[in-house]
């Protein structure tokens, strides 16, 4: 399996990269907001809550 951010062969330790610093350099692009899905964007998030479980 290759390493998905340079394309090197991966290492079981780090698995599906090759080392430590391309797992981090693919949770930075996540932590940034790189990796979307498709889509049109939402005005508004909901919330996890609704108003009857506040009253």
């Amino acid at each position: 399996m290759a390493c998905p951010i340079c394309g090197k062969g991966s290492q079981p330790r780090y698995r599906p990269f090759c080392s430590k610093r391309c797992a981090d350099v693919d949770l930075a692009k996540w932590l940034r907001g790189d990796y979307v899905i498709p889509g049109p964007p939402l005005d508004e998030v909901p919330s996890d809550t609704n108003d009857e479980e506040k009253g």
